[in-house]
């Protein structure tokens, strides 16, 4: 492991509005440019290419993506941003258009480098008193939660506020955080020096040479290839999104894969397609939805991408399940490559090294 590198590992919040009628179904969409700019700014990254459909606009970022639909804005950061500064700025943009926050939702995993991170993302404990105190008094349905597995570099963190329980009207959705890529996978992720290309052109080539394009055909693709490496993209399915993002160097290899859909989504081959295009080593998968399906209903859903997943190798190592009242019922699974697999890729990384 390297003794410092990119923090692959993004955190997420996911802000929730209401109001008295969005004009046109606009809400949130008809903030300007020049104002999201102000709070990227502060979060320390930065628009680097752009797509929306009628349902919702879409921006990849310098550090991973921002979705922001009528009532709703998700933001997920890598590196060393500091994500939680968006959350004031983005509830007091709503006011000005009639809107008010009614749930506030931050997810990440466990930091590759934990020591590298700045305030306000130093610890949990110093995210959740950050947000305690920049959110109002009426998200009084909150709740903290890490959600282990056998592993405490692969625990999951949770923080959800709302103004009622939580009654999601997408049932699921899934946030997949792979790490240790096989390297052979992960060098597609590589630019040619003074290749003269920029990230657009570069980005679409990645994605059609890697499958990434095939993980959901229906998608209208945004993407995006950073210099010297790295890789981030968009996907765009009527009113679901799909977010990959790659750090691709070794010793702190990360890719992450993202999406959201109903119960006729097809997420386990989704999940699957998506694993087999960066060959971790080991998987994580947390998936959430509304505490009004039934658990045997979000257990369903995970087993079926466990059992996706287990078909390229790898092998189930821990399940944990958590309840929010403002953020719906969580499952976190681990599944890491099996047995031969698993020593012959560590020896060659070791190896190569």
């Amino acid at each position: 492991m390297a003794v410092s590198g990119f923090e692959g590992f993004e955190k997420r919040l996911e802000l929730q509005f209401t109001g008295h009628d969005p004009v046109m179904g606009t809400g949130l969409r008809l903030l300007d440019f020049e104002s999201i700019e102000q709070v990227l700014h502060l979060v320390q990254c930065t628009v680097v290419s752009a797509l929306g459909n009628q349902h919702f606009d879409s921006y990849v970022l310098s550090e991973s993506s921002l979705f922001v639909y009528p009532t709703k804005i998700i933001i997920k950061t890598c590196g060393t941003t500091q994500l939680l500064k968006s959350v004031q700025p983005f509830i007091n943009l709503a006011r000005t258009l009639n809107l008010d926050i009614v749930s506030v939702r931050y997810t990440r995993g466990s930091f590759i480098f934990p020591q590298a991170q700045p305030h306000p993302h130093t610890s949990f404990h110093e995210e959740i008193m950050y947000l305690e105190d920049n959110i109002p008094d009426h998200l009084c349905y909150r709740k903290a939660s890490v959600i282990p597995s056998k592993l405490t570099s692969h625990s999951w963190h949770v923080f959800s506020a709302g103004a009622m329980e939580y009654s999601g009207d997408v049932p699921y959705t899934v946030e997949v955080c792979m790490t240790e890529l096989d390297q052979t996978l992960a060098r597609k992720f590589f630019r040619y020096p003074n290749d003269g290309k920029n990230g657009d052109s570069a980005g679409k080539e990645m994605t059609e040479a890697t499958g990434i394009n095939r993980i959901n055909p229906n998608s209208q693709i945004c993407d995006f290839a950073f210099d010297p490496c790295g890789y981030s993209m968009n996907g765009l399915d009527r009113d679901c999104y799909s977010t990959i993002h790659v750090t691709p160097e070794d010793g702190f290899s990360y890719a992450s894969f993202e999406c959201i859909g109903s119960v006729h989504t097809d997420m386990a081959e989704m999940v699957k397609k998506a694993v087999k295009v960066f060959g971790p080593t080991t998987v994580s998968v947390a998936t959430t939805g509304a505490c009004h399906v039934p658990a045997v209903a979000i257990e369903t859903v995970t087993m079926k991408i466990k059992t996706a997943v287990e078909q390229l190798g790898m092998k189930y190592r821990s399940c944990s399940m958590d309840e929010l009242p403002a953020a719906g019922r969580w499952c976190f699974r681990r599944l890491q490559l099996a047995g031969k697999e698993y020593n012959n890729m560590r020896g060659a990384r070791v190896h190569a090294r």
